[in-house]
């Protein structure tokens, strides 16, 4: 998930210095949605893992 994440950031890097503004910042909206999932992921994934005591 964090490597869609970063794929959409860069594209949204690269559509922004060509000047397609519409696409990039739907890209970087995307890119914000994903990292965000994976951040909630992450920290239930340690919460899990914390209360299991793996």
């Amino acid at each position: 998930m964090l490597g869609w994440a970063l794929t959409f950031l860069v594209v949204a890097l690269i559509a922004g210095a060509l000047g397609f503004t519409g696409i990039a910042g739907t890209s970087a909206g995307i890119a914000k949605i994903l990292f965000f999932i994976f951040l909630v992921l992450f920290v239930v994934s340690l919460i899990a893992r914390a209360v299991r005591g793996g």
